[in-house]
């Protein structure tokens, strides 16, 4: 990866400008460009490059944001507080940066008092449909780069998801307790890095619904637990788009579908997972 284009991974990532120093120094700790001397990457390179493409890059207020945000300058670069609806600019480029449809429903599912530990909640959860959002109690339980990811993001928020029918079925069993096919608990699975049997899906009608054995199931499970923090709100009417605005919004650390800051090295990690299951055994 060239330094331009970890620049404008780091941006996107963020979601606002950044000063030249911030910049360096996730690039640094994402591992996303090192010098050919070996030596650490300096702010001035980093001024110096976005200097050299201006069609990429705007600067302004001691700021460097991508060239594709519009009005960035009169927003002043500050971390954004956790799950909060700060006026940051987003990419415009290629994205549909969708408004939250009902700010009450938003400001119901994302309330930090409202979480609760997922190892507590499951007599609670009810059988009608919903949304749902999941934080990480420390983002020290989380591996790299994906604890980076969640400093780099200013926030804890790792999921938000819907249940059509049942909040119970959809959150508790099949993301949280691995009762079906949960993809939250597939890409926690494979960033914890456990992985499937090889050629479980061989043969099968899904080619990527893959499951964990058993005993890892288990531990996976034990890791939600200690974990994470979930909240959630019944819902019965649009509830699709109210999602995609919310992952839009807030760049949820592991959602991949309709996510403008979706973290190719999950999608790198679901695809393994894919392969080794797809993989003929004998």
């Amino acid at each position: 990866m060239t330094l331009h284009e970890a620049m404008e991974k780091v941006l996107v990532d963020a979601g606002r400008p950044l000063k030249a120093g911030e910049l360096a120094e996730h690039i640094k700790t994402l591992d996303l460009y090192r010098k050919r001397d070996g030596s650490p990457l300096q702010p001035d390179q980093v001024r110096a490059r976005a200097r050299k493409y201006p069609h990429l890059f705007a600067q302004a207020a001691g700021a460097i944001a991508l060239a594709s945000w519009r009005d960035w300058e009169q927003v002043v670069p500050a971390e954004p507080s956790p799950l909060s609806d700060a006026p940051v600019p987003r990419p415009a480029a290629g994205t549909d940066q969708s408004p939250i449809k009902s700010p009450g429903l938003a400001a119901a599912l994302l309330e930090p008092s409202a979480f609760r530990s997922a190892g507590t909640i499951d007599l609670e959860v009810p059988v009608r449909p919903g949304l749902y959002a999941i934080r990480v109690r420390d983002r020290d339980a989380l591996p790299e780069p994906f604890k980076g990811h969640s400093e780099l993001r200013g926030h804890d928020l790792l999921y938000i998801g819907v249940a059509g029918q049942s909040l119970n079925r959809r959150l508790l069993g099949q993301e949280l307790r691995a009762q079906g096919h949960g993809t939250l608990f597939r890409s926690l699975g494979a960033l914890l890095g456990y992985r499937p049997r090889a050629g479980s899906l061989v043969d099968k009608g899904n080619t990527k619904n893959y499951q964990f054995a058993p005993d890892d199931s288990q531990a996976i499970i034990e890791w939600i637990n200690a974990n994470l923090l979930v909240n959630w709100v019944e819902f019965s009417g649009a509830y699709r788009v109210e999602e995609t605005a919310l992952i839009k919004t807030h760049l949820p650390l592991l959602n991949l579908q309709g996510n403008p800051a979706a973290i190719p090295e999950l999608s790198a990690l679901r695809a393994e997972c894919v392969r080794i299951a797809n993989v003929p055994t004998g």
